[in-house]
């Protein structure tokens, strides 16, 4: 034999003298087969590094081992860093169970492209990475289907599997500590209202007024700031109103915010505070640094992908990331 010989199926039935048949049922555990032949195909196997490639595995179990990961359709550069870290975590973890990761795109209304990975059987689950009001119709439709599948944040689906951040703590616990520094007329901008974790970040807002028995009128907000123009709307009425801070839902809308008080030379944090729910690397280089909430947002995926797997039936051993949160209190609060 070759040292470096790379072994097929059809070289192991060739060498045992038995048929192909009976060494994929060797491998795959199904069918019948005597021990004395199993035990002589899993002896090759270890003698000679054997591993099945993934076609071969996957029609031995009736499984293709590949995993969606489906993505919005209005996915953009502002959503970049949270996708490229959940990502992360799903294919690394995949990898290590021997799954590829297939992506699709999808929205509300048409997610054809998710639709055709389970009709032609091109995946044995499915990953959603955001979830939206309204998006119970592709969960539904999975269900029926009996795809299994995995929500990242709250699933409008009853019963389905879901992993989320703790947003609503986290951002409750951050804008406690603002109204507990004395800032009490707070203004909140926030993104796509139809975003389940927009409307858990604003939950969480209003939970801190609750606690602190601070009446919610003392707050303005405002939604769907998703450009410069709303960001620039939003900010004079805010500075009419008289706000000494200003909490962002996510780190594109902070940035955005910095520019737009730069150009009215409104100093940070002199005349007015800032903060963010959701953090970004570069603002701890900003001058001045930005307070904000740091997920683990890898650690999201890792989870999402695990959860997954369970339900697909394969034996998951390892433990689920630590899905917490950390305040981080920088320079635009102080």
């Amino acid at each position: 034999m070759e040292k470096d010989k790379v072994y097929t199926i059809n070289d192991i039935a060739r060498e045992l003298g038995v048929s192909k048949t009976t060494v994929s049922r060797a491998i795959s555990g199904k069918g019948r087969i005597s021990r004395e032949t199993q035990e002589k195909v899993f002896a090759f196997i270890e003698q000679h590094d054997y591993r099945p490639n993934g076609p071969a595995r996957a029609l031995a179990q009736s499984k293709t081992y590949n995993l969606g990961l489906v993505f919005p359709a209005d996915y953009s550069a502002v959503d970049f860093p949270f996708f490229k870290e959940c990502m992360n975590g799903i294919y690394e973890t995949a990898s290590r169970y021997e799954y590829d990761v297939v992506i699709a795109i999808a929205d509300d209304q048409d997610f054809s492209g998710s639709r055709h990975l389970v009709e032609n059987r091109k995946v044995d689950g499915m990953i959603l990475s955001r979830s939206t009001v309204g998006n119970s119709a592709m969960q539904h439709y999975l269900k029926e289907k009996q795809m299994p599948f995995v929500v990242v944040g709250p699933a409008e689906e009853a019963g389905a599997a879901s992993v989320d951040n703790q947003n609503r703590e986290g951002c409750c616990e951050l804008t406690g500590i603002l109204l507990l520094k004395g800032i009490r007329r707070l203004a909140l901008l926030g993104g796509n209202r139809r975003h389940l974790v927009t409307e858990s970040r604003l939950q969480g807002f209003k939970d801190a007024y609750r606690v602190q028995k601070i009446p919610e009128e003392e707050s303005m907000i405002f939604f769907d700031i998703e450009n410069y123009t709303a960001t620039a709307a939003a900010v004079e009425q805010i500075l009419a109103w008289g706000a000494d801070g200003i909490l962002c839902m996510d780190d594109f809308i902070a940035s955005m915010l910095i520019g737009c008080l730069q150009e009215r030379n409104i100093r940070i944090p002199e005349d007015m505070k800032l903060a963010s729910f959701y953090d970004n690397p570069q603002f701890e280089f900003l001058s001045p640094t930005v307070t904000s909430l740091h997920y683990n947002t890898k650690g999201l995926g890792e989870n999402a992908c695990l959860t997954l797997l369970r339900l697909l039936g394969e034996d998951v051993t390892e433990e689920e990331a630590v899905l917490n949160y950390q305040v981080i209190l920088r320079e635009s609060t102080k």
